[in-house]
This record gives structure tokens, C-alpha cells and sequence, in this order.
């Protein structure tokens, strides 16, 4: 279980899991500080423009995109590269489409 996974499964009502899944976007805002200027910027605008209307999902998709080398991210942003493996599903392509949308 990812710890955005832990963190919203601790929510015990519909105020309880809209407050773990803020503190989850902070959070996730947080790590997305990049070491490359490039993806800092794209993840920057994509959360000013799309961050209050992430839901649980798609911001546990995000936890895992972010654990993803800095480089390997870049390309899957850019698409110079596509997603396989265990990403190789529908809302990671679908987060990957707002992020090359921003």
C-alpha cells in the first residue's frame, strides 16, 4: 500500500477523507519539487491548474508517477517514451494526458 493509499484509508468519513486527501495533494506538491527544472515546471502548472479537481485515484496514480526517476518522468511528460510494466494502465495514461495537456 502507498502512502498516499495509507493516509486516505485512515479517513473514517466524507470530512475525514476530503482532509486526507488535502493533506495528500500538500504532500504530493511537495515531492514534486524536481531536481530537473523541466518537470518542476510542468508539475507546478499541472497542480495550479488541475489540483483542487484531483480526486483520490488519480492522486494516488500521481504518488506513483512521482517515485519514478527524474529522467524517466521527463519522458513519459514529453512522450518520448510510453508507459509499460505495472503503469501500463488506464489512469496512469489518463493523468499522463493532463500532464502533456498543461
Amino acid at each position: 500500500m502507498t502512502a498516499g493509499a495509507q493516509l486516505l484509508g485512515q479517513a473514517g468519513d466524507a470530512a475525514d477523507a476530503d482532509s486526507a486527501a488535502n493533506a495528500l495533494l500538500r504532500r504530493l506538491r511537495w515531492r514534486a519539487r524536481r531536481g530537473l527544472l523541466e518537470n518542476d515546471l510542468v508539475l507546478n502548472r499541472f497542480f495550479d491548474r488541475h489540483g483542487a479537481q484531483l480526486t483520490p485515484a488519480m492522486l494516488e496514480v500521481l504518488a506513483e508517477l512521482l517515485e519514478l526517476p527524474d529522467g524517466e518522468l521527463l519522458d513519459l511528460v514529453l512522450d518520448r517514451q510510453q508507459v509499460h510494466g505495472a503503469l501500463d494502465r488506464a489512469p496512469v495514461r489518463e493523468l499522463l494526458a493532463l500532464l502533456r495537456a498543461v
